[in-house]
């Protein structure tokens, strides 16, 4: 079972997430969410992750020069891409840069899953999540809200792909058992207040999803 914890900010919960046998960490560069780390701050989080754990670095519609300075300094294992941005996009940073890349996708409907398909051959992995509510202030991802996890239970997958959208310690073994999900993903699900991540929630979501 992959599980992967985003929205890491502090050594401590860091540490955390890999004792309790996370696979990937994941660390947002993002200003306007609330777990937004700096690049500097990334990098140095990033060199306290052990081989064999993966550092995904999450990136919101970054321009040319962002991505590379961004790749440049953190060094991840996985660049996950959480905005608009496009195949081609995604493909030429995946090449040039040497990383895995993933990219996020809202599940609306079951054409979301249809649309899907453009990015096989792009990108390493596609991490299906709940859209973001339609306000103006709405973030990409982190809500804390699901989608309809029984559009995934029968969808023919071409890439291999994850589950994202407010899973959390009570839910994350229903959450597999519904969709067949190889690799879930977690961020407000386990934290005390918006960006504040708890070592016991995080310590909790990998047991449920290791056990499930």
């Amino acid at each position: 079972m992959l599980i992967k914890i985003c929205g890491l900010s502090t050594i401590e919960t860091l540490a955390a997430a890999i004792d309790a046998g996370a696979t990937h960490v994941g660390l947002v560069h993002f200003e306007p969410s609330p777990r937004h780390v700096s690049l500097e701050d990334a990098a140095r989080l990033r060199a306290q992750v052990p081989q064999g754990v993966k550092a995904v670095l999450l990136l919101v519609n970054a321009n040319v020069e962002t991505t590379g300075r961004a790749i440049d300094l953190v060094k991840p294992d996985v660049v996950q891409f959480h905005g608009k941005e496009t195949p081609e996009w995604i493909a030429a940073v995946g090449t040039r840069a040497g990383v895995e890349t993933w990219k996020a996708l809202g599940v609306r409907s079951a054409d979301t899953l249809a649309n899907a398909a453009r990015f096989e051959g792009a990108v390493d992995r596609l991490l299906f999540d709940a859209p973001p509510p339609e306000k103006a202030t709405a973030l990409p991802g982190g809500n804390g809200v699901g989608f309809d996890w029984s559009l995934l239970k029968h969808h023919a997958h071409r890439l291999p792909w994850g589950l994202a959208g407010g899973l959390n310690p009570a839910n994350v073994a229903d959450a597999i058992a519904a969709t067949g999900a190889p690799l879930v993903d977690a961020s407000s699900g386990l934290e005390s207040a918006p960006g504040i991540k708890d070592v016991d929630l995080i310590r909790a979501f990998c047991k449920a999803a290791r056990e499930a």
